[in-house]
């Protein structure tokens, strides 16, 4: 079994040390966990330790930068604009429910454009609505089966782009449970992910990197960045809508986009919410304790993800000057809210509820409750302060259990 140490201001976890194989086998028993060391969020670079808010926001801009230089990749300084196009609308969608709109946004960087199209889905009220922003995986047409969303060009591996298919209207709608969301009182704001950037290693010659003339080195931002840049300028759109309360956008993300959606929750401070599901390493999972899914396997395996840095700690975790918890630490005092699954190993999800309490030291200094256990919760048993957390039974996935978790922890926080 693992046990916990903390000596001076960190956290020190003693298991077993395993030697890295030549093919990469990973690790699911707990007590073949290495030794490793978690740095304090609330300590600066300098030793001092962070007293206030004040101290905070000082030790916020140093985790910032470190996760930057050495994780994600530094964002080029954006001055360019966005411009938005209405593409198609159904005023009547969902049997009445709600208003469906298409917006193609193009974002332009002097001489250089780039689009991404927006499916917007807003319940019928005259009030100003809360939303949830977040990408999906394989197009707007398959969040919800409306013929009015266009059919939009996919990337798939590496290949050539290919058209979306009419037989796949609808065909990701079990992990966007529309009529739910809209019945509570939010709406939905979401992206095709590889219109920001297609997943795959091409160099960065399409997406959003395209906006900037770069020339690419060690520092250079990798595409979770990218996709997180993008969450951003989705949110700059949204501050312009009338029917949206830009004070409650909520930003979301499953697996790799949970990733994106944490670095995005980070790095703006507008998001007023966080949710992260079964996003793992990289991710809310502790990077340290080598279970599962690895820094060394994700980079090998996704080498456009992250910024080349990142692979010097392929199998050297313990030589990481952050880990996941400094990340949630950064989304603080904002409430957040991280999911795991019970059968999704891969993603480590007790290394993801470790990462949000050591977190919510950072929240109780600034006045929030942070995460209300101390041992990991049963399946099925969420708990929630202004960190909220919950395994759920099953796989890799985002389903209506997390959804109604998600829908309830906005409830408390935001209406």
């Amino acid at each position: 079994m693992t046990k916990l140490f903390i000596l001076s201001g960190l956290l020190i976890l003693m298991g077993a040390i395993t030697t890295p194989a030549q093919e990469f086998v990973a690790n699911y028993d707990e007590s073949k966990i290495p030794e490793y060391t978690v740095s304090d969020p609330l300590v600066l670079l300098s030793g001092s330790k962070v007293r206030n808010s004040k101290d905070w926001e000082l030790r916020r801009e140093e985790l910032l930068s470190v996760f930057a230089n050495e994780v994600y990749g530094v964002n080029p300084e954006w001055k360019g604009r966005i411009i938005p196009v209405d593409l198609s609308s159904n005023p009547d969608a969902l049997s009445g429910m709600a208003r469906m709109l298409e917006i193609e946004l193009t974002l332009s960087n002097g001489s250089r454009r780039h689009s991404m199209t927006m499916l917007l889905i807003l319940p019928k009220t005259a009030q100003k609505v809360p939303v949830f922003l977040g990408y999906n995986f394989n197009g707007n047409h398959t969040v919800t089966d409306d013929p009015m969303i266009e059919l939009p060009v996919l990337w798939t591996d590496g290949k050539e782009p290919v058209q979306g298919k009419e037989s796949e209207r609808g065909s990701y709608s079990r992990r966007w449970p529309v009529k739910e969301i809209i019945s509570r009182g939010y709406g939905i704001a979401t992206i095709y992910y590889g219109d920001a950037d297609p997943d795959f290693d091409d160099g960065f010659k399409n997406g959003v990197h395209a906006l900037f003339d770069e020339k690419p080195d060690s520092f250079s931002w990798g595409s979770i960045a990218a996709w997180a840049w993008g969450l951003s300028r989705a949110m700059d759109y949204l501050e312009t809508v009338p029917a949206i309360d830009s004070r409650k956008v909520i930003v979301l993300g499953h697996s790799r986009l949970g990733k994106a959606a944490l670095w995005a929750g980070a790095t703006d401070k507008r998001f007023s919410m966080v949710i992260s599901n079964n996003s793992g390493c990289g991710g809310a999972a502790l990077s340290k304790r080598v279970f599962g899914e690895t820094v060394g396997s994700i980079n090998r395996a996704f080498p456009h993800w992250f910024c080349d840095n990142f692979n010097k700690y392929n199998e050297k975790e313990q030589l990481l000057p952050v880990d996941q918890h400094q990340l949630l630490s950064l989304i603080a005092p904002r409430p957040l809210y991280v999911a795991s699954a019970d059968e999704d190993r891969w993603a480590d999800p007790k290394g993801e509820f470790l990462s949000c309490r050591l977190a919510s030291d950072v929240y109780v200094l600034l006045g929030k409750e942070g995460l209300p256990a101390n041992e990991m919760p049963a399946v099925s048993t969420p708990v929630a302060g202004t960190i909220g957390y919950h395994m759920r039974k099953g796989e890799h996935d985002i389903l209506l259990y997390d959804w109604q978790e998600y829908l309830n922890f906005a409830d408390k926080h935001l209406k």
